[in-house]
């Protein structure tokens, strides 16, 4: 994410000129624009108008610039773009005021967002400025017949690649083709994919044949490749490479696994009774008690909070603000991943606590 000009304007806002560089980015802004912000860029409208050659088409689209307040935003991750709908406040044609308008934001396109920006907003921004720095990073895992490629997104995993070939270490018959084959098609799907890092995962000695393969094939390839011991393939063997902190070591800022490590210590203190609130009743009672070490909030939960879809009883952003105060730092989950999905069944919001407050 590029922030090109940062400057404030009226009752605490700042309008913030930015240029989203990929898919992470557009996912980060789902998470920072929100109703009643306003936001302006470049677009296409169709225009009605009154001559008779055009009544049959229903209008032309023009080139205009826009400044929309805000009522919804959707991340389309498949249609790599960004919807904003909302009324129009400031047009380059007047007569377009008032309408309702949706900006298709993509990548590399200029937009300015106006807000009062909460703090969780303005580190989520952070975050994606130093994330433009850290390297792409694909996870290849593979065992007997079978591999799978998946690349690592802040807004998720995703599987790139499913291969299968023959079991065991399986030369030409009984029209069966050879393991080299299954190394042959991996090496070609990770030499296509634009990442500056490759982890190579699987358990037993299959990795290090179809690592071997590369070397001997395409070494320019082999230079960006980490091998990691997991016991499965696919989606459980990317669980473990995240778990192991894999990714961590070409990727500092890996959202996954930092969200995967303060999950499991929930989890672990709240089987053992140790110091842990969970709910949003118990999150802001240890808040007000200075308790709270870690806070973590699901992404959906608060911006659910922060709109009309709210069903807590508390003020999430008065329990940010007071856990900051008192010295806690703030985890804002994705709801993409499985760590996410856990503290989503926790009620959404949990706490690691200093001690005690019961």
């Amino acid at each position: 994410m590029q922030v090109n000009d940062r400057h404030p304007t009226t009752e605490g806002r700042e309008r913030v000129t930015l240029v989203p560089e990929s898919l992470d980015d557009l996912w980060h802004l789902t998470y920072i624009v929100e109703p009643g912000d306003l936001v302006s860029g470049d677009t296409t409208r169709r225009i009605q108008r009154n001559d008779d050659d055009m009544r049959d088409t229903g209008g032309e689209r023009e080139h205009m610039w826009i400044e929309l307040e805000v009522e919804d935003v959707e991340f389309a991750k498949f249609a790599n773009r960004l919807r904003v709908g909302g009324v129009i406040v400031d047009c380059s044609r007047e007569d377009q005021l008032d309408f309702h308008h949706t900006l298709n934001l993509e990548p590399f396109e200029e937009l300015e967002v106006e807000k009062v920006w909460k703090p969780d907003q303005n580190d989520r921004l952070t975050e994606a400025v130093e994330a433009t720095e850290n390297p792409d990073v694909a996870i290849a895992t593979v065992e007997e017949g079978e591999a799978y490629v998946h690349t690592v997104a802040q807004y998720g995993t995703e599987e790139r690649a499913s291969i299968t070939g023959p079991t065991g270490k399986a030369a030409w018959g009984d029209g069966a083709r050879p393991r080299e084959e299954l190394f042959e098609e991996l090496a070609t799907v990770l030499a296509r994919m634009d990442v500056e890092a490759i982890i190579l995962a699987g358990p037993g000695f299959t990795k290090q044949d179809a690592l071997d393969y590369i070397e001997e094939h395409e070494r320019g390839l082999a230079d960006r490749i980490t091998t990691v011991d997991t016991t499965g393939v696919g989606d459980r063997g990317v669980h473990e490479v995240l778990k192991r902190g894999a990714v961590d070591e070409v990727q500092t800022q890996t959202r996954i696994s930092a969200e995967a490590d303060l999950v499991d210590e929930l989890t672990e203190r709240i089987a053992t009774g140790a110091e842990v609130a969970y709910g949003p009743d118990g999150v802001a009672e240890a808040a007000d008690f200075g308790a709270i070490e870690q806070l973590l909030v699901l992404d959906e939960r608060l911006r659910a909070e922060r709109g009309d879809e709210g069903e807590w009883g508390i003020d999430v952003d008065a329990v940010i603000e007071t856990t900051e105060q008192k010295g806690g730092e703030v985890t804002v989950f994705s709801g993409e991943f499985d760590p996410g999905q856990q503290l989503r069944n926790l009620g959404g919001i949990a706490a690691l606590l200093r001690y005690r407050i019961d």
